[in-house]
C-alpha cells in the first residue's frame, strides 16, 4: 500500500490544550486524526503560524505519543489576517504550487477541520481544482462515547463514486437533454448523442456556437432552449436577441447590427443602440450567418474578440458581452472559398460545431415529434385534437417512408398537423384528413423538386442550353447532379445511380457510363461537382 500523506492547518484554538494529563481528555484534530485505528497517517504536513510555534512544537510531540509511526513535518507562513479570503487563498497556493506531490506513490489527504471558515474553503477549492491532489478528510467530536480521538470521514471529490449523487446526476442530464429537445423523447441515437454533447459545452463553455443543419431543421429552437438552460442556471443575465441575417442588406444591416448615433446617415434622427447592445449579458442569435456581409463581419469578429464594437458614426466605442450562437444551412467553408466569408471569423466561432440532421434522417422521431406538434396546436388554439389509431398509422406509414423527402422538416411537419387539426371535425383526426394532407405534401414536394431542380441546372448550364432540353431531360439530368454533389468520386455517384442495372450486367463500368451520360449534355465530372 502506497504511504498516507496528510496536510492540515494547525488550530489555534481546537489543538491547544494544558500540558498535563487533562489534555488527553480533550478532543484535538490534528492530534486525533492521527489517533484513528483504521486510518494511518504516515506523514503529517502541518501548517502554522509563526506565532504558534510552541503549540505546533506541543501537537507534535503529543501525535508522536499516540502514533509513533507518523511522521510530522512543520511548515511555518506569514499571513497577516486568517480571514481574508484572497489572502489565505495565495498562500494555500504557493504552499501547493511548491510541494513536489507524486500520485503514483503516495496518497494525499486535506484535512479541513481546523484553521478559519475562510481556510477551510480555500482549502476546498484547492482541493477541488486538484492543487491539491488529495480526497478530503474531515475529523469530529464523538459526542455519544466521549472518546477523545472522535470520528474521521473521508470525502472523495469524485462524485462519481457516489451512487445517490451519480444517480442524481444522471437524472438532471436527462431532466437536462429533454429541457433542449422540448421534452420530445427522441429515439434516434446520433441526434441523442448530439444533445447530450450541445448540453455539456452550453453550460461548460461561454466560446460562440456554431449550429449547422438544413431549413426547419430547429437551430433557432435550440439556440432559444440553449439560452433558456444557461438562464435557469444563473449562468446568464441578459436577453435572447435573435435576427435573421438574409434580412440584413445593404446600409441597414451595421446600424441594426451596431447601431448608429444621430445624424449617422439621411433618417437617422436618433440613436440607435443595436442588436449587439440588447444581447449584452446574454444571447445573440445570428441565424444564417453566412448571408452576413463581409463589412459586417468584420466588425462582429471585433465585437467577439474585444467586446467593443464602434456604432455607425460614433466616435467612442460601446462594449457588449455576450455569448454568440450562430446558425446556418449553408457550409462556411465553401464561403470562405468564394470570398464570401472571413476566414479569422469562421475560425473565432468554429469552436463548437454541431450537425443538425434533417427530419428525414430521423425518420423514427417522427412519431414523438407528431406528439409532440399536436400538444403544441392544442396550447396555442386552446383546442384538443386527437388522431384515430387508423388515421395516425396511416399518416406515419407516410411520414417514415422513402415517398416523404420532408424538405423544410419540421416546418413541413407543423404544418401538415396544423392543417390536418384545423380540418379535424370533432376534435378528431380520420382518414380522410390524413388522405388529404398526404396528397397534398405529395404536391408540394413536386413543385420544390421541381424549383431546386432548376436552379442545379443554371448553376451548371446557361440559360438557352436549359431552355433546350426535354422536360423528361429536365427532370432526369437534375436527379444526377444532385447525386453526384452528394458523392465523393465519379465512381461512387455511378454505382448509387445504375445500383439497380448494374445487377443485370455481366461487366460494368459505372463511371464510364456516367461519364457519357454527362458528355451528352456538355457537361464532365468537374462541372457539376462546382
Amino acid at each position: 500500500m502506497k504511504p498516507t500523506v496528510a496536510f492540515g492547518l494547525l488550530g489555534a484554538t481546537l489543538d491547544r490544550a494544558s500540558r498535563d494529563a487533562r489534555r488527553w481528555e480533550k478532543w484535538r484534530p490534528s492530534v486525533a486524526l492521527c489517533q484513528q485505528p483504521d486510518l494511518i497517517i504516515d506523514r503529517y504536513e502541518l501548517l502554522h503560524q509563526p506565532r504558534y510555534t510552541a503549540l505546533a512544537e506541543q501537537v507534535v510531540e503529543d501525535i508522536a505519543l499516540v502514533s509513533p509511526e507518523t511522521e510530522v513535518r512543520l511548515h511555518s507562513f506569514e499571513m497577516e489576517d486568517a480571514w481574508d479570503f484572497e489572502e489565505v487563498y495565495a498562500t494555500l497556493y504557493d504552499i501547493a504550487r511548491g510541494f513536489s506531490f507524486d500520485v503514483e506513490a503516495e496518497d494525499y489527504l486535506v484535512h479541513l477541520t481546523t484553521g478559519t471558515h475562510v481556510a477551510q474553503i480555500c482549502f476546498f477549492l484547492l482541493t477541488e481544482a486538484r492543487y491539491f491532489p488529495a480526497r478530503i478528510v474531515q475529523t469530529s467530536p464523538d459526542y455519544q462515547r466521549g472518546d477523545p480521538a472522535g470520528t474521521v470521514r473521508l470525502i472523495d471529490l469524485d462524485l462519481s463514486r457516489y451512487d445517490r449523487i451519480a444517480a442524481r446526476e444522471a437524472q438532471h442530464q436527462a431532466d437536462t437533454r429533454s429541457y433542449l429537445k422540448s421534452g420530445i423523447e427522441t429515439r434516434n441515437e446520433a441526434f441523442n448523442a448530439l444533445i447530450d454533447e450541445i448540453e455539456r459545452v452550453a453550460i461548460g463553455s461561454k466560446s460562440p456556437i456554431l449550429l449547422n443543419g438544413p431549413t426547419g431543421a430547429g437551430k433557432s429552437r435550440l439556440a432559444r432552449k440553449i439560452f433558456e438552460l444557461k438562464r435557469a442556471r444563473t449562468q446568464i443575465a441578459g436577453d435572447f436577441v435573435e435576427v435573421n441575417c438574409a434580412t440584413l442588406r445593404g446600409d441597414t444591416a451595421a446600424s441594426a447590427l451596431f447601431g448608429h448615433v444621430k445624424g449617422a446617415f439621411t433618417g437617422a434622427v436618433k440613436e440607435r443602440g443595436g442588436l449587439l447592445r440588447e444581447a449584452d449579458g446574454g444571447i445573440l442569435f445570428l441565424d444564417e450567418i453566412g448571408e452576413l456581409g463581409l463589412d459586417e463581419q468584420a466588425m462582429l469578429l471585433r465585437a467577439l474578440e474585444e467586446k467593443a464594437f464602434l456604432p455607425v458614426g460614433a466616435d467612442r466605442e460601446r462594449k457588449s458581452d455576450f455569448q454568440l450562437i450562430a446558425g446556418t444551412n449553408k457550409d462556411l467553408h465553401d464561403g470562405v472559398a468564394d470570398g464570401s466569408f472571413r476566414d479569422d471569423l469562421l475560425a473565432r466561432i468554429n469552436l463548437w460545431t454541431f450537425e443538425l440532421p434533417g427530419l428525414a434522417d430521423r425518420r423514427e422521431d417522427l412519431a414523438p415529434n407528431l406528439d409532440f406538434e399536436l400538444a403544441d396546436f392544442a396550447r396555442a388554439h386552446g383546442r384538443q385534437v386527437r388522431f384515430s389509431t387508423e388515421a395516425r398509422g396511416r399518416f406515419l406509414r407516410f411520414a417514415e417512408s422513402p415517398d416523404a423527402p420532408w424538405t423544410a422538416n419540421f416546418r413541413d411537419l407543423n404544418a401538415a398537423v396544423t392543417r390536418m387539426a384545423t380540418l379535424a371535425s370533432g376534435g378528431r383526426i380520420t382518414d380522410t384528413e390524413v388522405d388529404g394532407e398526404i396528397a397534398r405534401l405529395r404536391r408540394h414536394w413536386r413543385g420544390a423538386d421541381r424549383l431546386e431542380g432548376d436552379a442545379l441546372l443554371a448553376e451548371v448550364m446557361d440559360a438557352e442550353a436549359v431552355a433546350a432540353l426535354d422536360r423528361f431531360d429536365r427532370v432526369q439530368l437534375a436527379d444526377v447532379i444532385r447525386v453526384c454533389r452528394q458523392s465523393r468520386t465519379l465512381s461512387d455517384a455511378g454505382r448509387t445511380l445504375f445500383a439497380q442495372s448494374r445487377q443485370r450486367r455481366a461487366s460494368t463500368n459505372d463511371s464510364d457510363r456516367l461519364r457519357k451520360y454527362l458528355a451528352k449534355f456538355g457537361l464532365a465530372w468537374a462541372d457539376v461537382q462546382a
